[in-house]
């Protein structure tokens, strides 16, 4: 087999949050009028495959060629599943998603019958000033809390909201509650699944309305809570992005923990508490106190040389 990139269509989904960033933003031609939310750029799900369009493997599906040469499109170290195993998307919230959560590995199994749950992960690639993104629940919110919040449609009692800005990564464990926008666009790579919960009665697809089988509350109210993980994302600032602000030193910790007792570092003075509402931009540096200026650069090492040499004749 002559190997080459592989260049596949993607499914387009025109749900009722995105715009027309994806064709302005990421200069993307082909696409349809009106808004679009996401292009589905590799995939494998049922009834949005990616199909090659050119080569010696032109019309085959990512799945049919994942049973025939696995290891030349996997590797050697990744046991082949029933679906080619990941799913990678840009996706435009010009307008907020409606609030949801993916069940995990377990779960899906369990509940859903599916071979695995969806972790994903975004990539900020443009961010509005102050955009922010529903991620998590509070430290302490019990069953009972998220039940009754959920039913008053109250996120921000309950949830974790980050300021995002480019070059953040976000990472959202299966089973965890989520949103972001207005003004982002994210490229997300994630498990090959599209189970889904809702946690706001409304659809993200068209704005229809949730039916109460399948809304969130409805599975919390039966004490199920198995789609539910009372967990927090965490977000990563990208080395690449080197534009203002000024990203963290290179060993700095996770921007939002999902462990609150985990112990503090240097690097954590960049945390911005989640219940307190961001400012314009996104991870300003912290004031230094009345009267003083910013804080200076850092000072190199033949600086503090020459600042402890004598000099001579004194």
């Amino acid at each position: 087999m002559d190997w080459h990139p592989l260049r596949l269509t993607t499914p387009v989904k025109q749900h009722v949050f995105g715009g027309r960033a994806i064709a302005e933003r990421l200069g993307r031609t082909g696409l349809p009028n009106g808004p679009v939310a996401e292009t589905w750029e590799m995939s494998d799900v049922d009834g949005d495959a990616s199909t090659v369009l050119d080569g010696p493997l032109a019309g085959r599906t990512l799945r049919q060629i994942m049973a025939d040469h696995p290891e030349e499109l996997l590797g050697p170290r990744v046991r082949p599943g029933p679906r080619f195993p990941l799913l990678t998307k840009f996706i435009d919230g010009s307008r907020p998603l409606p609030v949801h959560l993916h069940a995990d590995d377990t779960t899906a199994r369990r509940l859903e019958g599916e071979p695995h749950g969806k972790t994903e992960a975004w990539h900020v690639l443009d961010a509005a000033p102050g955009a922010t993104a529903l991620v998590g629940t509070r430290p302490g919110v019990d069953r009972d809390t998220l039940h009754r919040a959920l039913l008053a449609q109250d996120f921000d009692a309950v949830m974790r909201r980050l300021p995002v800005r480019a070059g953040q990564t976000v990472h959202v464990p299966g089973g965890t509650l989520h949103s972001f926008g207005p003004g982002t666009l994210v490229y997300e790579i994630e498990q090959t699944s599209d189970i889904q919960q809702h946690a706001m009665r409304t659809r993200m697809e068209d704005g229809s309305p949730v039916p109460e089988p399948e809304w969130l509350p409805a599975w919390t109210s039966k004490g199920t809570g198995e789609w539910y993980a009372p967990c927090s994302a965490r977000a990563r600032t990208s080395p690449w992005n080197a534009g203002p602000p000024a990203p963290p030193p290179p060993g700095a910790r996770l921007l939002h923990r999902a462990d609150p007792q985990q112990r503090r570092s240097p690097g954590d003075r960049h945390l911005r508490p989640l219940d307190r509402p961001p400012g314009p931009g996104s991870h300003p540096a912290p004031p230094r106190g009345p009267g003083r200026g910013p804080r200076p650069g850092p000072r190199r090492r033949n600086d503090r040389l020459r600042a402890r040499r004598p000099v001579a004749g004194r």
